[in-house]
């Protein structure tokens, strides 16, 4: 008998598109010297200020909430989410090698970082993934209590954005609030949990 693969075609399709559009949206913040909100957003805080790089660091801190996945949504879940981080922590170091830009406008680093990366969230959230991290808890919540992941994101993002205001200048810190708000915004009024693939799936 034919062993069924735990990932069809469709959903691999799905969550390599979403990695792609995520990893070019830290891409474009991390060129510009901004930061974004969530654990990515913490991850490229913390690279600036440690000697690692960007995808070590997301990995490690997306860690924890494996185990927060497994438990509350699921096997499939959990396994899709890790796969999602492990290619966001490599693809964006490729892309920082492989893309250079000549000018940048941090204001249009911030938007593009913010439609990038909703899209790619939210094709992360359809076919049974996330990006790892508060995604997790955002999800969670908004299929608890009904409220929107990219607001509930948006919270989780004001103490980032506090954090950031130590490291960083303040009108970086704007530019990377404008991108957050593009990005959480997309994810609201693009997304309901009732798109996401079952938890089982």
């Amino acid at each position: 008998m034919a062993l069924k693969s735990p990932i069809s075609l469709y959903d691999a399709q799905g969550l390599l598109y979403g990695v792609v559009m995520t990893s070019l949206g830290v891409s474009f913040l991390k060129a510009a010297g901004l930061v974004t909100g969530q654990t990515a957003g913490l991850s490229v805080l913390l690279s600036y200020v440690l000697p690692l790089g960007f995808g070590t660091l997301f990995a490690i801190v997306s860690l924890p909430f494996l185990g927060v996945a497994w438990t509350r949504r699921g096997a499939g879940f959990a396994i899709r989410t890790g796969l999602a981080v492990i290619g966001i922590s490599v693809l964006t170091q490729l892309f920082g090698r492989w893309i250079q830009f000549e000018a940048l406008p941090p204001l249009l680093a911030g938007i593009l970082s913010g439609c990038c990366s909703g899209i790619g969230l939210i094709a992360l959230f359809r076919h049974n993934a996330s990006a790892g991290g508060l995604g997790i808890v955002a999800l969670i919540v908004e299929e608890r209590t009904g409220l929107r992941a990219g607001w509930v994101q948006m919270g989780f993002d004001a103490v980032v954005f506090g954090l950031a205001l130590v490291f960083l200048p303040f009108d970086r810190v704007v530019w990377s609030f404008i991108g957050a708000v593009v990005l959480n915004a997309i994810i609201a009024w693009n997304f309901h949990i009732s798109q996401a693939r079952p938890a089982n799936a």
